[in-house]
């Protein structure tokens, strides 16, 4: 492969990894700003993976549910939790400093951080699952080596299809996936209108969390979730506590290799592609292609990579648990946007979230006529 000239690039890669210009940055008014604010971010992710194990213990211990409330200080929370007093204390000065926790006094309390991961449905669980993806990280060259066996493609078996999930995995799968799903929910229908939409069919919907959020909002629409049958049981029981039993039709398949049901003029995949690999996302978009109407639309939600621009939670986070489950990829959505013209769509259209973290928005429509 033909190397480029290094340029300007180089040349300040160079300066800057020198320790002599390092020195003498430090000491410069008009530079040394920008040098701390480096060496702060720089320092943040060297040091990131003790942050991430801190807050995993605070949730584990509970942590911020009892502080939720109260102003205790280390004895208190090692008596409360089971913890040795000068272990206690490092832990919840490590949330203070990470802003998850308030000190005042000798006492902690749970800041307006903690209290919003708190209310966050889904993130402790979340963060609780995460243990099974720093275990697969733990050699991070064997693992981008591809040598690593993970432990995650295990934990989630369901992705795989109808013969890789029993009941219990689809209830597991579904639970989590559920907890979380309001936050995807509210993003994409802010991001969408389905205004003029007769018939909406959820793929791969799970239990059914963005349907309900849907019925809430447009009450008139019909609407159908398509899963798996291991899923069916957890769905109906779902939507039958939130009174929506007979308000949303269930169809049972495996979209890896059956037909969609037809009937409805919008579809909408919420979290799914990223999840399969690109022969069954180039499969099920031309299936999902196939079950609509000329006009119809397709709504695909999830994290997403930055492409051109790589940013941190599409590129960093998703890429890399993808990677572990061993299913699937982060996608940008202009590959998004590809794959959708590839099975026959047109008009693709990319709608900003206003929290691209949690999800991100491509849509597409059938053109009405095939010439």
């Amino acid at each position: 492969m033909r190397r480029s000239r290094p340029g300007w690039a180089a040349l300040r890669n160079r300066l800057v990894a020198s320790p002599r210009f390092q020195a003498w940055a430090a000491r410069w008014p008009l530079v040394r700003r920008i040098s701390g604010h480096e060496g702060t971010a720089l320092f943040g992710l060297v040091s990131g993976f003790v942050q991430s194990q801190c807050l995993a213990a605070l949730v584990e211990f509970e942590i911020f549910e009892l502080l939720m409330e109260d102003r205790l200080d280390a004895d208190a929370v090692a008596r409360h939790r089971g913890l040795p007093r000068d272990r206690a204390r490092v832990l919840l000065q490590a949330g203070a400093a990470l802003k998850l926790l308030d000190r005042r006094g000798d006492g902690y309390m749970t800041a307006r951080r903690g209290a919003a991961l708190m209310g966050v449905p889904g993130l402790t669980a979340m963060i609780s699952h995460h243990a099974v993806l720093y275990r697969d990280l733990s050699d991070p060259v064997a693992f981008f080596r591809g040598e690593t066996e993970t432990e995650l493609a295990h934990f989630w078996p369901y992705v795989l299809g109808a013969e890789g999930a029993d009941d219990a995995q689809a209830a597991r799968y579904s639970a989590l996936m559920s907890d979380s799903q309001g936050l995807v929910a509210d993003e994409t229908l802010d991001a969408v209108r389905l205004r003029g939409v007769r018939h909406l069919m959820d793929v791969g919907g799970g239990s059914g969390a963005f349907l309900r959020a849907v019925a809430a909002r447009y009450p008139a629409l019909d609407l159908t979730l398509f899963d798996l049958p291991q899923v069916a049981p957890v769905a109906r029981k779902a939507l039958a506590a939130h009174g929506l039993d007979g308000r949303i039709a269930l169809e049972s398949g495996s979209f890896r290799d059956e037909s969609l049901p037809r009937g409805a003029d919008a579809i909408s995949l919420v979290r799914v592609l990223y999840d399969h690999g690109d022969d069954t996302v180039g499969a099920l978009l031309v299936r999902v292609h196939d079950a609509l109407p000329p006009g119809g639309r397709v709504i695909v939600s999830e994290p997403m990579s930055g492409g051109a621009r790589p940013e941190s939670a599409g590129d960093v986070y998703f890429a890399t648990y993808t990677l572990a489950m061993r299913t699937g990829r982060a996608r940008s959505a202009d590959e998004i946007a590809a794959a959708l013209r590839a099975a026959g769509f047109g008009a693709v259209r990319h709608r900003p979230t206003t929290r691209p973290f949690v999800t991100s928005v491509v849509e597409a429509w059938k053109p009405v006529s095939q010439d």
